[in-house]
């Protein structure tokens, strides 16, 4: 039995068959809607998530299996006390796989030590968002049809923004990859994904203020939030929410093929008016997110393949 806490979790081989599972599913979903019958899905949300646990539960819908679970911490008995270790053991009685998101780091991995049935990690605090970033990759994917040779900026909360934690470790296996990071000072990537990452990996980045000037060198533009929830004080917030924003003009200065992603919920870090641009792929990428779950859910059962005939597996 195999866990996805972590995206490195996946070597190379099993990324790239995930990624053509997904693009399989992604051009004919129609011909999965039976793989998972009688299988559940269990999601277990300590945090509020509107894409991440709808687009998980779509995935298993979408395979012909069912879903149960909760939506946040207050709803489960959680809020009386209990574990995680022992909500998943009582979970184990009733799904066949869960999808957990947590606000404390490590939680999903403490979880799947406890776990009979596989444990996917749906984000925990800053840490990681594993799924969020194998559907950035089939995003940058379709769009590029490649992930070598890329100069991605990242721009925002690069602080506490696990989705770019999660990207800059899985993009960093790849060949020939730059990183811009654009951020306040505040804000920038942790030094520990710098050290450990970047300068251990010998990735090529640089570090900016300035989204402007960064704009035409880029491939991807990854667009962040400013998180409030990850915010000890209101004055902090407020201070640097307003950082960053991409509109209409300052897309001007972009590549005709740059594509602008961003892992949502957007608040007003770009402006309506970008939504137009055929280069905003973001709504795609939120549609991409239930092929990749769906891939993901079919990998760790082990379930079959009706365009090949042959079972999918990590195990």
């Amino acid at each position: 039995m195999r866990h996805l806490i972590d995206p490195l979790d996946l070597n190379e081989s099993e990324m790239q068959d995930l990624l053509e599972l997904a693009s399989r599913i992604r051009e004919d979903p129609a011909a999965y809607q039976e793989v998972a019958a009688h299988k559940k899905l269990a999601t277990l949300f300590y945090e509020p998530s509107t894409r991440t646990r709808l687009s998980f539960e779509a995935a298993m819908l979408n395979l012909g299996g069912h879903v149960l679970g909760f939506p946040s911490d207050n709803v489960s008995s959680a809020s009386k006390g209990e574990s995680v270790a022992d909500t998943i053991r009582v979970v184990s009685c009733y799904a066949d796989i869960a999808a957990m998101r947590h606000p404390k780091e490590g939680a999903p991995l403490r979880a799947s030590q406890y776990s009979r049935i596989p444990v996917i990690n749906a984000g925990d605090g800053g840490h990681q968002h594993p799924t969020q970033t194998f559907t950035d990759l089939l995003t940058i994917l379709t769009r590029h049809g490649r992930l070598d040779n890329l100069t991605i900026g990242l721009c925002g909360d690069l602080k506490f923004g696990r989705t770019v934690h999660s990207l800059i470790k899985t993009m960093a296996r790849r060949k020939n990859i730059k990183f811009i990071l654009i951020s306040p000072d505040e804000l920038r990537v942790p030094d520990y994904i710098i050290k450990d990452v970047l300068v251990a990996n010998n990735i090529p980045f640089e570090e900016t203020a300035s989204l402007e000037d960064a704009m035409p060198q880029l491939d991807i533009l990854y667009m962040t939030r400013v998180q409030k929830e990850r915010f000890f004080n209101e004055e902090d917030y407020v201070r640097l929410k307003n950082s960053y924003i991409l509109t209409k003009e300052k897309m001007e200065a972009a590549r005709p093929d740059m594509a602008v992603l961003h892992p949502l919920p957007r608040v007003n870090e770009i402006a309506l008016d970008v939504d137009d641009d055929p280069r905003a792929a973001y709504f795609e990428q939120a549609q991409n997110g239930v092929y990749v779950r769906m891939a993901l859910i079919m990998m760790l059962l082990g379930l079959t393949d009706p365009k090949t005939g042959k079972e999918v597996s990590l195990c």
